[in-house]
């Protein structure tokens, strides 16, 4: 069982945001897959699909960015996902606009979610799907708690059209393959 976390803040003030990356983009593959979201528990919203002989857990978790892996983890635990099972989806600053980095292992780079699944996991090596969001020259909380501008939403759209196919073939094939495909 591969375990899908798209990373984002819950609430209508922070829908389709720079920080709502990942929710976004699990949104658009679980649309690609044909399920919903139709289940809470685990302190999130959750789905459960087949893809290619693989059973998958997508998870929005409802915390609020800061506290992503407490949600993460009651899924593993319940669930019993390793964390080699696990794909982390978030925004990313260090990544230009309109552009995907998929990494295996790391650090938080930053990143408060990826900070929490950490602490909460005891571990950094999880795989990671970075949608670029660009950094701004100030700002930082005002940049990532807004919406893109019309040109940057263009491009964004793209990246988040190409994080769904890497999953897709993360699944199917490998993250490694992915990772080759697309990290240019």
């Amino acid at each position: 069982m591969i375990l899908i976390v798209g990373l984002g803040n819950k609430g209508k003030e922070y829908e389709h945001t720079r920080h709502n990356m990942g929710f976004d983009v699990i949104d658009k593959f679980a649309d690609s897959l044909g399920v919903t979201f139709d289940k809470s528990g685990f302190k999130g919203e959750y789905a459960k699909a087949r893809y290619f002989d693989e059973d998958l857990i997508l998870l929005k978790p409802m915390t609020y960015m800061n506290l992503s892996g407490d949600s993460v983890i009651e899924v593993m635990n319940f669930f019993k996902i390793d964390i080699d099972d696990i794909i982390v989806i978030y925004d990313d600053m260090d990544t230009p606009i309109g552009h995907i980095k998929l990494k295996i292992k790391g650090s938080s780079g930053g990143h408060n979610g990826i900070k929490s699944i950490i602490a909460r996991t005891g571990h950094e090596d999880f795989k990671r799907v970075k949608i670029g969001i660009g950094h701004p020259l100030f700002g930082v909380i005002d940049y990532v708690l807004n919406k893109p501008n019309k040109e940057e939403t263009i491009e964004i759209m793209k990246a988040q059209d190409n994080a769904v196919e890497a999953l897709k073939i993360a699944i199917k094939e490998s993250f490694n393959k992915a990772m080759t495909m697309f990290n240019k």
